[in-house]
């Protein structure tokens, strides 16, 4: 997500942080670039007259820092602004009743089922609550199908309803069976329609009168930019909103959509679907956000993935038979490759880093997701005695994995060669001052430091390594082995 906004700022900005002193004059062409930039992001007009007003304001003449060059300042304004349109701090859900009462609204296709699926997994697991999902969408039966199916994949109790009800009815029987049962939360499906209209809304307004949400959540497509905000605002305008959730963000490379809604609707973004998974849903932080959106990373939300995805257990073993001095075998590569998976990709980790917005690029368009699959099925076709000694695997044995994993002997020839590079790492890792000499090694592999984002030797693919190796045990393999995967 806002990839081209990230680039335009990134380059815009960087003309401005050498001035010596922050003027009309010298800032007038950078704000030209970025009202231009925030445009083609796709941001309403209306917001963006607003937000360079701001910055141009704060920024001519007094609120310079003595801690920073006026350059620096002025894209700390920029931030700080963005912060302030998209909302200024994450708002939690207002679940204090019980049962607590969801009703999600939106358009036919932004979502809404799905990410009402998505938020029943997020508040039973990371809320502990009790959830139960029903559908009142009586126009489509397969949204009542899809509901359920989705229901028992993430764990929630579906509470079951047929077309030729009323949706008040569905939704009352639905909050007297969570009373009798004790839910915590009550998540209501609706219908969506292909388009704004009037029957639709009357609808919506009386199933909301008969059950009195204490949240009314608008699912909104992140890819349709700035008709997103239009339509939430229409949607404002016949329900009383109390926020919304933006879904697709991952596919919308522009962003428009999350800079427009919270101004325009006045109401703030609780949710990001991120992506089609069921777990694909993160609390929107505006502040991390705005830190993503110029290319600064995200690592408050990197780490809080860690902890919920990274095994513990299998990092904390792989700590204790680092000290030990055993080696790195082909089974660890591959723990650390499913680890990786489990944290969303290469790409994914890469974005959240610091100054790899360009290096994520890349990764992503290598589809190196495919890449792990690979290496994960050649190592899967090789015997347990030749994961534990890669050393026994000769010509036989490699025309042998190959045939089973649907592979080039090159392309295992690649694994083996990475692996040996990571086990001298890891092996660096286990003695004192081994985590500096790790990142050099990664360095090597990466032909000097490629991006050099991080600030320290190693460049850009030694981050997420370290980062991972803090949190559960050595998975500094994690960011620093893969550094050579998508090459070809």
């Amino acid at each position: 997500m806002f990839d081209s906004l990230t680039d335009r700022l990134s380059q815009t900005l960087k003309s401005v942080t050498g001035q010596a002193k922050l003027t009309e004059e010298n800032i007038k062409d950078t704000l030209r670039e970025v009202r231009r930039a925030l445009l083609e992001a796709d941001v309403a007009l209306p917001v963006v007259k607003d937000f360079v007003e701001r910055v141009r304001q704060r920024a001519v003449g007094q609120e310079v820092s003595k801690s920073l060059s006026p350059g620096q300042q002025f894209v700390k304004i920029v931030q700080q602004e963005l912060e302030a349109i998209m909302g200024e701090a994450n708002v939690p859900l207002e679940l204090k009743q019980q049962p607590s009462i969801v009703l999600m609204a939106g358009l036919q296709g932004a979502g809404k089922t799905t990410s009402v699926a998505k938020l029943g997994k997020y508040l039973r697991e990371r809320e502990k609550k009790k959830v139960l999902v029903v559908s009142t969408d009586v126009y489509r039966p397969a949204a009542i199908d899809q509901l359920e199916t989705l229901a028992a994949e993430v764990g929630v109790e579906f509470f079951p309803s047929s077309s030729d009800q009323k949706p008040t009815d569905i939704a009352e029987a639905a909050i007297r069976h969570a009373r009798i049962q004790f839910h915590d939360v009550v998540l209501v499906d609706t219908a969506g329609r292909l388009h704004v209209d009037e029957h639709m809304m009357s609808e919506i307004r009386d199933l909301h009168q008969a059950i009195s949400p204490q949240e009314t959540l608008f699912t909104v497509d992140a890819m349709t930019g700035q008709d997103a905000a239009t339509t939430a605002r229409a949607f404002h305008e016949a329900l009383p909103l109390t926020g919304v959730i933006l879904t697709k963000a991952d596919g919308d490379s522009r962003g428009g959509a999350a800079l427009s809604v919270r101004q325009i609707t006045g109401k703030p973004i609780k949710f990001m679907g991120m992506g089609e998974k069921v777990d694909a849903l993160e609390p929107f932080h505006p502040d991390r956000v705005a830190s993503r959106i110029l290319g600064m990373g995200d690592v408050l939300s990197l780490i809080e993935e860690a902890e919920r995805k990274v095994d513990r257990g299998k990092a904390d073993q792989l700590s204790k038979k680092m000290k030990k001095g055993e080696s790195f075998d082909l089974e660890d590569f591959r723990d650390q490759l499913q680890q990786l998976k489990n944290m969303g990709g290469m790409g994914s980790l890469l974005e959240k880093m610091p100054g790899m917005g360009q290096m994520a690029e890349m990764a992503q368009s290598q589809n190196s997701e495919q890449e792990f699959g690979k290496l994960e099925a050649m190592i899967n076709s090789m015997t347990p005695r030749e994961r534990r000694k890669p050393d026994l695997i000769n010509g036989s044995r490699k025309r042998r994995i190959c045939a089973g994993s649907g592979t080039q002997v090159p392309d295992l020839n690649r694994l083996l060669k990475q692996h040996r590079q990571m086990q001298k790492m890891m092996k660096k890792m286990g003695k004192k001052g081994g985590m500096q000499k790790m990142m050099r090694g990664m360095s090597d592999m990466m032909g000097g430091g490629g991006a050099g984002g991080m600030g320290g030797p190693g460049g850009g693919m030694g981050g997420p390594g370290g980062g991972m190796g803090g949190m559960g045990g050595p998975g500094s393999g994690m960011g620093g082995g893969q550094g050579r995967f998508p090459r070809r």
